[in-house]
């Protein structure tokens, strides 16, 4: 088990965060087969690019550095916030110390692939990092980037709702949300899903909480530089999945209001902006607007102002609709 010692000044100074860089190496291993499968529908449409920058780029030199539990930090530096964007972590990556990261290299680069004589002359050369970041750099426009919209508006809907949990029923109901294993006890966090890590003392530096459409379970950070980290799977990204495995089914909602306002109703399971559900669920945001506009004049939806966004929910009439729907 995992415990993490928490003080009110550690809560005060937890935050979310986002990390494309994070999640492009989650996709990666899992394109690799070194992580949790992707459904089938992913997995089919960027196998062959993928196999492709393999071949035709530096990529290989990347994969040898992931253990069958980690990865090297340099690849994934800690995101500074929710604005976090791919540009900004390329570019500490590219600026990781060459020393730094090759004491990492000769710790990770142990396995069977980093014998490659293609592979080792990367990881030996004198720009091996700026090698590894070009390759990466490739494989996100390549593999991720066009889907990225849809993913963090997924996790930015995950960062609204929790901090909604946090001011209604607070830390304890919200950091317990996470995952089945978690459970605040004795002042302290308690992780059942890891064995026999032990306890670390966050020292009033606070948690960095971070959400992944790839991460499989739950996933931790414990040491510098990154910050004490738990990483953990958004909200919705179930519903993603499944969007892609299989074609929608008419239900009674869609047969009373129509498929995209069923969706955008059955969607609105935490608050969320036009330009938010628009990503999350690829509608444009001038149909998503016109079909919540019809959902609210029919009391199905009430909205207000959170900072410079206007989120939605809906009404107890809507949760009625959505619950007797199933």
């Amino acid at each position: 088990m995992l415990r993490f010692e928490v003080s009110v000044d550690d809560l005060m100074r937890s935050r979310f965060a986002l990390s494309p860089a994070m999640d492009l190496c989650f996709l990666l291993r899992s394109l690799a087969g070194r992580d949790q499968p992707l459904p089938r529908t992913w997995a089919d449409r960027l196998r062959p690019t993928f196999e492709r920058l393999r071949r035709e780029t530096e990529l290989n030199a990347f994969l040898a550095l992931q253990t069958p539990r980690s990865g090297p930090d340099f690849v994934a530096p800690p995101p500074r916030g929710l604005h976090q964007t791919w540009a900004d972590d390329l570019v500490t990556i590219r600026a990781a110390p060459l020393e730094a990261a090759r004491r990492e290299i000769s710790t990770a680069a142990t396995g069977p692939s980093a014998r490659d004589p293609r592979v080792r002359a990367v990881l030996d050369s004198a720009d091996a990092v700026s090698r590894i970041a070009e390759a990466m750099d490739l494989a996100w426009h390549e593999l991720l980037a066009p889907d990225w919209p849809q993913l963090r508006a997924i996790c930015e809907r995950d960062v609204v709702h929790r901090v909604g949990v946090i001011g209604e029923h607070g830390w304890v109901t919200a950091v317990e949300s996470l995952h089945p294993s978690i459970a605040w006890r004795a002042g302290g966090i308690e992780i059942g899903h890891f064995r026999d890590v032990g306890t670390v003392r966050l020292a009033g530096d606070g948690l960095l909480l971070i959400p992944s459409v790839f991460v499989a379970n739950i996933a931790t950070h414990l040491e510098d530089p990154w910050p004490r980290t738990l990483i953990y799977g958004a909200r919705g990204t179930a519903a993603l999945w499944g969007a892609r495995e299989t074609a929608p089914r008419p239900d009674a909602l869609t047969a009373l209001i129509g498929r995209s306002r069923a969706r955008l109703l059955s969607a609105l399971d935490a608050p969320a902006s036009t330009s938010h559900l628009a990503r999350s669920l690829a509608m444009s945001p001038g149909a998503v607007g016109d079909h919540l506009a019809v959902l609210r004049d029919a009391g199905l939806l009430t909205r207000a102002r959170s900072g410079r966004s206007v989120l939605y929910r809906r009404t107890p009439l809507g949760e009625a609709l959505v619950a007797g729907s199933g």
